[in-house]
């Protein structure tokens, strides 16, 4: 006899109870949620938990959602079982704010309209030739172990051509390789500054929706921005040396796409000289530009090794080869890569190998023609579906290159209830507050990720229960 469907639901979460993979204290996922898995009514997710409850084995807590609260063998027995939601408070590193949490789960499911991704389509993912360099580097393959502590070196040479090209004279012993720019900034966060440093970044900024600095002991402070980047009279360093460092994303800003300007480029490298205050340039949109090349990077203008310079291969080419890199002086890019060692040793010799074929045989550069091709189509596709469906409810700028629209909702429509209801019809967007945007009016709209169709009928979706509010 075929089971009731809200039998199978109490089935699963038993088994993942008495399995120990959902333990005391674990929250366990939501009736949407559930709903969705099961393809059922949330009535009968409601009657599954409810027969769960009634059993002892999950419990309703404010705050937290539906917990674990026991097991199978606690039932049975008189002893406790771990609480490892305990455990799990008491480690070091902070977690995502729960919003963010769910936007990462949720940009794997691919039957959501992804409004959220900040990396390119699968669309713009030049196989045939990532088909035939890969091909090509196992065939030179020889037997590789771990690389030597800064990066394999023919990979930094390349690195050190591809930055000279964009104006950095960059000699390999000063570039550090990575998994990634987000790997760079842990490593900074616990190699280069001191428990109560400040960290100062354009708000919002992309920064913010993670918990790297913070979780080493340091404070976050925003600095305004307007149409040209980062307003320098708005920061105010510590003065005592080594406690402040100055984060900024100044091409193609994430979230809101701004281009930091040339004149402002150059008043950002005065000031953080005259005030000896380190800069992070996280520039790992410089490739992605539409209309015009942006300006030259404020390391290119860095002659005192005060700014560590952040680029990556990630929005570009490929998330998946994990391959990014960190500039600087070299007594800190030695610093950086023995941290590095203690924490990976080395990213894979084999993404390296891939990485240093697509830098230095041209094809890289005649793949960001494409990209910058199809970005500039999709982007104008947004632009007109947000013309077309949303200019009585929201503002915005034209970005010049990069994968966001930071879009200004007007304020008698609340951004919370509509990423909710977006996420309710299969929409995934990025709502401001989640880069520390406090106004509740914004957006990041992406339009790298999403197909064309999708964009329009997202940008449809939106507008449609936005009047419906």
């Amino acid at each position: 006899m075929k089971k009731p469907k809200y039998q199978l639901i109490v089935d699963f979460i038993k088994e993942k109870i008495s399995k120990g993979e959902w333990a005391i204290g674990s929250r366990i996922p939501s009736q949407r949620k559930l709903a969705k898995m099961f393809v059922v009514n949330r009535s009968t997710v409601i009657t599954a938990l409810e027969e769960l409850m009634a059993e002892g084995l999950i419990e309703g807590k404010a705050g937290m959602g539906t917990v674990v609260t026991n097991n199978t063998w606690t039932l049975m027995g008189n002893q406790s079982s771990l609480n490892w939601t305990e455990n799990i408070s008491l480690g070091t590193h902070k977690p995502s704010i729960l919003t963010v949490q769910e936007i990462n789960e949720a940009e794997s499911d691919n039957n959501l309209i992804q409004l959220s991704k900040g990396e390119l389509s699968p669309d713009t993912f030049p196989l045939e030739e990532m088909k035939s360099i890969i091909q090509k580097v196992s065939e030179q393959l020889t037997p590789f172990g771990y690389e030597e502590p800064k990066g394999n070196i023919k990979l930094r040479e390349a690195i050190s051509d591809y930055l000279k090209n964009r104006g950095m004279d960059v000699s390999p012993s000063s570039i550090l390789v990575v998994s990634g720019a987000l790997q760079a900034l842990h490593l900074i966060s616990i190699g280069l500054l001191q428990r109560g440093s400040t960290v100062f970044l354009e708000i919002p900024s992309y920064l913010y929706s993670l918990t790297v600095f913070q979780s080493a002991g340091m404070m976050l402070k925003g600095i305004r921005m307007d149409k040209e980047g980062i307003m320098v009279d708005s920061i105010y360093p510590i003065n005592e040396k080594g406690k402040s460092i100055l984060y900024t994303i100044p091409s193609f800003h994430n979230p809101t796409g701004t281009l930091m300007q040339e004149k402002r480029r150059n008043d950002v490298i005065e000031y953080c000289e005259r005030e000896q205050l380190p800069i992070i340039e996280d520039d790992v949109y410089r490739d992605l530009w539409i209309d015009a090349p942006p300006p030259e990077s404020l390391k290119s203008r860095d002659r005192y090794g005060n700014v560590l310079y952040l680029g990556s291969l990630s929005k570009t080419l490929s998330p998946g080869l994990r391959i990014g890199w960190i500039v600087g002086s070299e007594s800190v890019i030695n610093r950086l890569s023995d941290l590095k060692m203690q924490s990976d040793y080395g990213s894979s010799t084999l993404s390296q190998l891939v990485a240093t074929e697509w830098l230095s045989c041209g094809l890289y550069n005649r793949h960001l023609e494409n990209v910058r091709q199809q970005l500039k189509v999709r982007r104008n596709k947004a632009l007109e579906a947000l013309n077309k469906h949303l200019q009585f409810y929201a503002t915005w700028e034209i970005p010049k290159g990069g994968l966001f629209i930071w879009i200004k909702v007007k304020p008698q429509f609340k951004v919370k209830k509509l990423f909710d209801k977006a996420l309710s019809k299969g929409i995934l967007l990025n709502p401001g507050s989640i880069y520390a945007e406090h106004s509740g009016h914004f957006i990041r709209l992406s339009y790298g990720a999403a197909s064309l169709d999708e964009i329009e009928d997202g940008v449809y979706q939106l507008s449609e229960i936005i009047k419906n509010q």
